[in-house]
């Protein structure tokens, strides 16, 4: 009588499996147990990922569990276990049970993530870059655009309105531009003058200076 009122829970049981594996495709097992034979307590596969057969006996994961006071044991998703082959699997197991409350069997879900990691760590060797190189690239529509955001990004890093900066601050703005190549850029030396609030001769000025002193520089390297 016990055996007939259960029957419906190990056929739900059974048809969750058959669907899971309908959904989640050949990677993905399912397996059915019974717990009143523990030595063969597998009723029923669904796919097949770990090579057993119906009669395999329970796994020692579910035995540790069965030993708990019943009240306590609880569904333990979402962990890694291995194949005797040696195929990674992400399993869960959820313990079945009659109407009084007691556990009677367990559905247990296994997926081969082997392929899945090969597949994660192809992407994480593409998606890796070189740290030591701190590059940094826009893309824009229109020159002015390039312009625009070759100064903005140079002016933010004096902490102050651009109104506010002193005769050496500007100097020092033009040499970060002139070491970007802002200024091979034609319009970009009459927009900078424009923030700054200088004439575009300024600017000039300001770029001759620099350009001879990197020249002297590099005489006194090459010397």
């Amino acid at each position: 009588m016990e055996k007939d009122n259960n029957a419906h829970v190990f056929d739900l049981a059974k048809r969750t499996a058959d669907m899971l594996v309908k959904m989640f495709g050949q990677r993905c097992e399912v397996v059915v147990h019974d717990f009143k034979d523990l030595k063969k307590s597998l009723i029923y596969i669904a796919g097949n990922v770990t090579n057993r057969k119906i009669g395999s006996p329970i796994t020692d994961l579910v035995l540790t569990e069965l030993r708990k006071n019943p009240v306590e044991i609880e569904d333990i998703p979402n962990y890694k276990t291995q194949a005797r082959n040696g195929t990674l699997l992400k399993s869960a197991t959820v313990f079945l049970r009659d109407a009084q409350k007691r556990v009677i069997g367990a559905l247990c879900i296994n997926y081969d993530i082997s392929q899945v990691m090969v597949n994660v760590g192809e992407l994480e060797e593409f998606l890796s870059f070189n740290v030591d190189d701190d590059k940094s690239e826009n893309f824009h529509t229109t020159v002015q655009d390039v312009i625009h955001d070759m100064v903005h990004q140079v002016l933010t890093n004096f902490k102050k309105a651009h109104t506010q900066l002193t005769l050496d601050e500007k100097i020092e703005c033009v040499r970060l531009l002139e070491e970007k190549g802002a200024f091979l850029i034609k319009g970009s030396t009459e927009y900078l003058a424009s923030v700054l609030g200088v004439s575009k001769f300024t600017i000039y000025n300001y770029l001759n200076k620099i350009r001879t002193q990197n020249e002297y520089h590099l005489e006194e390297e090459t010397n």
